[in-house]
């Protein structure tokens, strides 16, 4: 049942990290600053997506063991 809700919310981080990805490709940081802090953002969303992913796989090998 929650790993319905953990995909989906790993889909909503990894939608994020695409949109600020592109941003930064696409040239929209206005200044260094603003650089650095998408690229800030980019960073706390992979080590949250890490955290997700690590989530699902301890269910999955919980789910295993019952």
């Amino acid at each position: 049942m929650i790993e319905k809700y953990l995909e989906h919310l790993a889909a909503k981080v990894d939608d994020k990290i695409l949109q600020l990805q592109e941003a930064i490709a696409d040239g929209n940081a206005a200044d260094f600053a603003e650089y650095k802090k998408m690229c800030g953002e980019i960073k706390g969303l992979l080590t949250a997506r890490s955290y997700i992913k690590d989530l699902q796989e301890r269910l999955n090998h919980d789910d295993d063991n019952e």
